[in-house]
């Protein structure tokens, strides 16, 4: 197999003398053509800025030493490989025209990777008369449309015309991944391209890459780099697989070697860092906590209305029902858009001062959450309390962890003396595995676990019943993912928590649910037990989403 990029003792560093960092060291790494290789880590481990430094796209500061050979441009007299040429050498202006041309990249969030102000098919359009100027205007439209249809985008005329805003997330993942072949790169850098998919757009993401990769041995194959953590799409899609942990190469082989015979001991603890099922049964007594009877969510249609006809509004949850008991977990499940935030902002009463208009009766501790004025509903929040997805937005960059923590008891607990405020807070800090050292720093000095933990303290100081998890694992890494729900599972047999766990990850929802609900575009499709659920689903839908995370 020829080389098409290798990595020579690459070493990444930020700062100088004794406060110089090294966050890549030493890295020999290659990519074959047409081979598929994963980059796998935890966060921080290095795997973005080594994605980054083919492309020249180190952030400010970074002092890069080492090579990068680079084998995939060819003469443009003889259409032939030419000498390997280091990356890392060469002038910027040089970079700019490999950049897209020779090796192309998908970024992670492709709402911010595209331009909100240009239509997707316009920012291909421009992709490619970069590249190739002399295009006409009709082909380069039509080679965007025929991009689109590639990659798997219904009615590619038509949303050659939209907006990033207009097209869902697996949409303008595909999107981005026309505009990154546009110019037939020698090399494609994944960096993370499905980590905000559901489970069925991932393997479908993937699918596509493989067979845009086999189209391309018409013009010379194309290797993949892909930078991801999730394990489960490693196994379907890598040739080999390299591990890094805090930048260093730790263990490189072929997929199936490293996954079931990992040599490094960091590698056998990424491996071995599926979610444990270790549950206690719900009490055949315990009392409702939290009741939905015909709960339906509608927001204003985007069609326009008539002198005559008010345009009809546009339903995203219909007539959910469901009983959650003391002690218990229920999992929410569905692809994307099928209702699952939207339920639980319902039931947490955050759609009031929005368009949404909600109907159907939410009954919180016996109270009717629907009925109950602002000040009689502030009372009882501190009993039905949530967990974000993202710790790091839903925690005030500005305050310190003392301020973060204890602004729901200055809330709900007025009372409470200095000394009994600071206690408490001692007190669950201490539950979440977080020191006292952690009062006076703020967010950003924290791991994405460590913010997790403070998010999840933040909640429990209020000692609720009740807590809404939407996707409480989703942004972490897998071992960190393994201890935060480790802890959620020791918090609810300790406190007897009822959770309503929103999750697109199957195995998070198998490992911690009693229960799973299964919407679809807005609708319960399916509502049972959970290993009776996953083992004899009823619907097909259900069926094709456990076979796409594999737990059947």
């Amino acid at each position: 197999m020829n080389t098409l990029l290798r990595y020579e003792d690459l070493s990444i560093s930020f700062g100088t003398g004794r406060r110089e960092k090294f966050a890549v060291s030493h890295l020999d790494l290659e990519i074959g053509v047409g081979e598929r290789v994963a980059l796998v880590g935890e966060s921080g481990s290095g795997k973005t800025l080594t994605a980054l430094a083919p492309l020249r796209l180190e952030p400010e500061g970074a002092k890069m030493t080492g090579r990068i050979w680079w084998s995939g441009q060819e003469d443009a007299q003889q259409q032939s490989a030419t000498q390997p040429v280091d990356l890392l050498s060469l002038p910027i202006e040089r970079i700019r025209r490999i950049r897209g041309r020779e090796i192309a990249m998908v970024f992670q969030e492709p709402m911010t990777a595209l331009n909100p102000l240009f239509t997707v098919g316009n920012q291909i359009v421009e992709a490619v008369q970069i590249y190739e100027p002399l295009i006409s205007k009709a082909d380069c439209f039509a080679a965007a449309v025929d991009l689109l249809r590639k990659t798997g985008i219904p009615e590619p005329e038509k949303r050659f015309h939209s907006y990033p805003h207009q097209l869902s997330g697996g949409q303008r993942q595909r999107a981005m991944i026309a505009m990154a072949l546009a110019c037939k790169p020698r090399l494609l850098i994944a960096d993370e391209p499905t980590t905000a998919l559901d489970v069925s757009l991932r393997l479908q993401i993937l699918d596509l890459l493989k067979a845009l990769q086999e189209e391309s041995k018409d013009h010379g194959g194309m290797g993949i780099l892909l930078i991801t953590h999730d394990l489960n799409l490693v196994k379907h899609f890598a040739h080999r697989v390299a591990v890094l942990n805090q930048g260093n190469l730790v263990e490189v082989g072929a997929t199936k070697r490293v996954f079931e015979h990992p040599e490094n001991p960091y590698t056998q603890t990424l491996v071995n860092s599926e979610p444990v099922r270790d549950l206690a049964p719900v009490m055949p007594l315990a009392p409702v906590l939290l009741q939905a009877d015909n709960l339906s969510v509608s927001y204003p249609s985007l069609d326009s209305e008539s002198w005559f006809k008010k345009a009809p509004r546009h339903s995203v949850l219909k007539k959910i029902g469901f009983g959650l008991k003391q002690g218990q977990t229920i999992g929410v499940i569905g692809e994307s858009g099928s209702g699952k935030t939207t339920l639980g902002m319902a039931i947490l009463g955050l759609l009031s001062d929005s368009a949404a208009e909600v109907t159907g009766s939410v009954d919180v501790l016996g109270h009717d959450w629907q009925k109950l004025t602002s000040a009689e509903r502030r009372k009882l929040r501190a009993s039905l309390q949530v967990i974000f997805q993202d710790p790091f937005g839903s925690l005030s960059p500005r305050m310190t962890v003392m301020q973060i923590i204890v602004e729901g008891l200055d809330i709900h607990f007025p009372k409470l003396s200095s000394a009994e405020r600071e206690q408490r807070v001692l007190d669950i800090l201490r539950e979440v595995g977080i020191d006292r050292s952690a009062l006076t720093r703020y967010p950003h000095e924290f791991s994405g676990g460590q913010r997790q933990r403070i998010a999840i303290a933040r909640a429990l100081i209020l000692r609720p019943q009740i807590l809404v998890l939407d996707e409480p694992t989703s942004a972490l890494d897998v071992s960190i993912q393994k201890q935060i729900l480790a802890l959620l599972t020791e918090l609810q047999k300790k406190y007897n928590l009822a959770y309503l766990m929103i999750s697109h990850d199957l195995a998070v929802i198998r490992a911690m649910s009693h229960e799973i609900m299964v919407l679809k575009g807005g609708k319960m499709v399916e509502f049972g037990e959970t290993e009776t659920l996953i083992k004899h689903p009823k619907q097909t839908y259900t069926k094709e989403l456990f076979e796409a995370a594999e737990i059947t």
